[in-house]
């Protein structure tokens, strides 16, 4: 009688010793105890070191079966190879899953879950994906490096395109405690002097008298200090006014004499100008740029033109300017020939040259915001470029940092609100060729931009139909309806940023 009943044996297979009942009696014959002193097939040391053999005809029931039943060849291999119960007195934790881990038998479940023989391929993947994502970074780190190295290259080209004017700013120090003090601190007052020099390569625009400054076109600029609007005053350069005595080139001063106002220009260069300014407005002048030919040609290349429209054709060879009547876009070349000219556009006087300024000015400003320009570094670096090369300015305005605050802060401003108008004035009475101010308009004017308070402007055709009806007591209202009503907003010639040249 055998220790142990096991199954019937197969008639087609010889009979022969059950692996389980070799190992018992190895384990036995170290053991030295019988059988039945050691229940399990264990001793009080611990598991036999091949493991338990299995109750007599006792199914293996208590074994955990963590992926489904095991199949009898895994129970033969698991037996072969002696792997068991690993604890003491207790089953073994794997069963058929240990030896899963060892080789390559298992397989996924019938549900479809991974296996175990699967997770290679998982690590093979994440390694490519960590490869691929350090590559990636070093490769934007690169590139950040490249544009950091453009951008910086940009901006000192950029910032060394600047002239500045540190003589001026010598000179207004020293006059100092007669300049106007500034009313509203976030308000900015900037003056703009267009200088015609015919030095250098603005040469072929007329004679060179020795390479003297002349002021072609000053305008003042005011900026309000909610950056909400922004008010270009154009000054002729024939209005008579009263000039301070100014420091000249030659370390002498000139007297102070009422004459026309482009000679403050040419006596004390930019300081004279300013101090020329404020005495006749009141207002304090924060920062001035000077701009010559060349600056104003490239500003307009920059933004691929600007569109004009024309009633008659011209034909002028002192402002080397030839156009055909109709709609067209004006290049640098034939935008500054445009702005210059007198003899052939209009009646050939300075002021309808100044209100053509004006309109292409706004023109200009209209086409840079509505491109995008202003908002778009890549569109802008050649307008600044342009710009720069030509530009002067006092320490303040000296920088690209400096200039890209300004810019900044006026891209926001609605093009109906950049307005453009010239001080009020009329023909000089000692000299009809010369202008003088009109008064009160022109005092209530610098008022009104000392006090940084709004202006509007209206084309001189509607202002002076408006002035007509007012003196005919035709404007609609009864005589007492203004009594309680808040103070107007002086209204003056001039046109906006908005306006259309070829609507009107």
């Amino acid at each position: 009688m055998t220790d142990s009943a096991g199954p019937p044996s197969d008639p087609d297979r010889p009979a022969e010793d059950k692996p389980q009942d070799r190992s018992r009696d190895r384990s036995r014959e170290e053991s030295g105890r019988p059988e039945d002193e050691t229940p399990g097939g264990t001793t009080s040391e611990g598991p036999s070191p091949e493991g338990p053999a299995p109750e007599d005809g006792a199914p293996q029931d208590d074994a955990p079966q963590e992926e489904g039943p095991a199949a009898p060849e895994a129970d033969e291999a698991a037996a072969e190879t002696g792997e068991g119960d690993s604890t003491e007195g207790g089953p073994a934790e794997s069963g058929p899953k240990a030896g899963s881990e060892s080789g390559p038998k298992a397989a996924a479940d019938a549900d479809g879950v991974q296996t175990w023989a699967d997770r290679p391929k998982d690590g093979i993947v994440a390694a490519r994906k960590s490869h691929w994502l350090r590559w990636t970074a070093l490769a934007a780190a690169f590139l950040v490096l490249v544009a950091a190295g453009v951008g910086w290259w940009m901006y000192k080209k950029l910032d060394g395109n600047i002239t500045t004017d540190t003589s001026a700013a010598a000179e207004l120090k020293a006059y100092e405690k007669e300049r106007p003090a500034p009313v509203v601190m976030d308000a900015q007052n900037i003056l703009l002097i267009g200088s015609d020099s015919r030095a250098g390569d603005n040469r072929k625009y007329g004679r060179d008298d020795g390479g003297s400054q002349r002021s072609d076109t000053t305008i003042l600029l005011h900026l309000a200090a909610d950056r909400k609007s922004a008010t270009a005053v154009s000054i002729p350069r024939d209005l008579m006014v009263e000039i301070p005595s100014c420091s000249t080139g030659d370390d002498k001063k000139s007297r102070e004499q009422f004459t026309q106002f482009n000679t403050a220009f040419e006596l004390g260069g930019t300081a004279c100008t300013i101090r020329t300014v404020e005495r006749m407005t009141g207002i304090r002048i924060d920062h001035h740029m000077v701009v010559d030919f060349n600056g104003f040609k490239g500003m307009v290349d920059a933004v691929d033109g600007v569109e004009i429209c024309l009633k008659e054709p011209i034909d002028d060879k002192d402002a080397h300017l030839e156009l055909p009547a109709g709609r067209q876009t004006l290049n640098g070349e034939e935008a500054l020939g445009y702005v210059r000219a007198r003899k052939s556009l209009g009646n050939g006087s300075d002021t309808e040259r100044m209100e053509r300024q004006q309109q292409f000015l706004g023109a200009l400003v209209n086409k840079m915001q509505s491109n995008g320009v202003l908002l778009n570094p890549t569109r802008l670096y050649p307008v600044l470029d342009a710009a720069t090369k030509s530009l002067t300015t006092d320490p303040g305005l000296d920088s690209l940092r400096d200039l890209y605050d300004l810019v900044r802060g006026m891209r926001d401003v609605p093009t109906e609100q950049v307005q453009f108008l010239t001080v009020p004035r009329q023909p000089y009475r000692n000299n009809p060729n010369r202008d003088e101010l009109v008064e009160p308009d022109a005092g209530d004017l610098f008022k009104q931009l000392r006090e940084d308070k709004p202006v509007a402007v209206v084309p001189a055709d509607e202002l002076e139909e408006a002035e007509r009806d007012k003196e005919s007591g035709q404007d609609g209202k009864p005589d007492d309806a203004g009594s309680e009503s808040p103070t107007p907003t002086p209204t003056y010639s001039g046109s906006s940023a908005a306006d259309d040249l070829c609507k009107q």
